[in-house]
This record gives structure tokens, sequence and C-alpha cells, in this order.
């Protein structure tokens, strides 16, 4: 799994250097803010420790497209986070538009169906620096009793693992899974695959609506390319510390 913007860095770093930079460009905080100036607030309070930011619905819904350009002029590389899910010329124009904010990954949902998660992926047919596709498969806040209640009875694994191979029959090559299910994704995608993993919580914090979760460490030893992090950083009392504490974890693994 290439890691952008890494390989020039390690060239010239000392190993403990290596791996904390390792570990930043793998790390992707979730700026679930309700304005712009709160997420420009936390990405500046974060400044030096994260290259990655995710933006999704909260944000992108009341602040709009204009809040990514800022971010990139940092120098940050921006995961969008909205799950299009639609019919598929609706969800094709707007993988389109998206990939034209130049951002680095961007999500589908996998439970639109085949057809739509080709019409996604077709969508980029062309585009110069595409982003990667990831179709998500099971929302980390989804249990068994969850998935019951919408006519879902299999186990969210094997839900997670159906909706994966839809999205490799489409010809998608990144995935978004909580980390009980990242190891067994890792074996269906094998090292190319792009695996993020939210529902991360330090082995300390509270899990609040997540259901699936995990520590940095075993995300990471599961196979995860990435591990999304918010609230265990964004609101705890010291950000920037917080985020520390979770690189010096991931640093020992990468």
């Amino acid at each position: 799994m290439a890691i952008p913007g890494v390989h020039s860095y390690l060239h010239h770093a000392a190993p403990q250097d290596e791996a904390r930079e390792r570990a930043r460009q793998r790390l992707i905080v979730a700026l679930d803010a309700p304005d712009a100036a709160s997420a420009q607030a936390m990405v500046d309070r974060l400044e030096g420790r994260c290259a990655w930011f995710k933006v999704g619905l909260e944000l992108f819904v009341a602040a709009g497209p204009a809040v990514i350009e800022p971010l990139q002029k940092q120098g940050h590389q921006i995961f969008l986070d909205l799950k299009l899910h639609d019919i598929p010329n609706t969800v094709a124009g707007a993988v389109r538009s998206a990939a034209a904010l130049g951002v680095k990954l961007l999500t589908v949902h996998a439970a639109g169906g085949p057809a739509m998660l080709a019409a996604a992926q077709n969508a980029l047919a062309g585009v110069a620096n595409p982003p990667d596709l990831l179709a998500v498969t099971v929302l980390t806040s989804m249990d068994e009793s969850q998935l019951k209640a919408i006519g879902v009875h299999r186990s969210a694994a094997n839900q997670v693992e159906l909706m994966a191979k839809l999205g490799l029959e489409a010809g998608i090559r990144g995935f978004v899974c909580s980390p009980l299910e990242v190891a067994t994704l890792r074996q269906i995608t094998g090292p190319e695959g792009v695996l993020v993993t939210p529902g991360i919580r330090p082995a300390d914090g509270a899990a609040g609506d997540q259901k699936r979760i995990a520590t940095p460490t075993e995300a990471l030893q599961q196979g995860a390319s990435y591990l999304v992090v918010g609230r265990p950083i964004t609101q705890a009392a010291n950000p920037a510390q917080a985020a520390e504490a979770i690189l010096e974890e991931m640093a020992q693994v990468v």
C-alpha cells in the first residue's frame, strides 16, 4: 500500500522519526465539527501532528465543498466521507464532482448494490489523480441486533465480507470496515487493498456509540491501512496531546 508523501521524508529520517512519520501518514482525524471555523481551529491545534483529516456529513453539509481547499493549502490530505448511496447515475455524478475537489479518499456505501458500485468506479475512468474509492461495508455503530432490525440476518462479519466481495467485483479495491473484520478483508484484498478502519479507541477510551472497536495497535496488527480517530482526539481536553499518544502507540507497530 502506497502512503502519499512519506517516502522522500523517510529517506533522510532517523529510525525513530521514520516510525513516527509512518504513523502520522496513517492516522486520519475525523473533523466532525458543526462549522468551518470550528474545524479549522481543531486543525490548527493539531498542526504538525496530523497529515490526514476526514470531512464527513456534518461538516460538509454545514460548510460545503469550500471547507476542503484551505486544508489542502496547508498541505493536508482529505478523506471525504459522504457514504454516497443513490441510484447509479446520481452516484456516478457525485463521484466525478468529488474527484474534482482533489480529495484522496472518497466513500460510497456498498449497500447501494453492484450496479451502483460499478457506476461509481467507472466514473473515475480518465480522471487525473483520482481518489481511492472506498466502499463502506457495515457501520461500526451496528451490531447483530441493529442488522436484524433492518432485515439482515447475517452476522456483521459475514455481511462485511459479502459487501467487500461486491465491491471487488465492481473493481473497487478500498473498503471501510471495523477493526474486527479488517484481518478477513486483508486476506480477501491482498496487500494492495486500502482498508480504512474507524472504531478506534485507546485502551482507556470510551466506546461512545461505536459497537465494533479496537485499539490502534490491534487494528494495525490486523492489517488496517489507515486508522480514523475522532472523539478520542477532538473531544480530549488536550487534542494535540491525545493525538501524540495515539501516534506513539502506532509508531510501535508500523
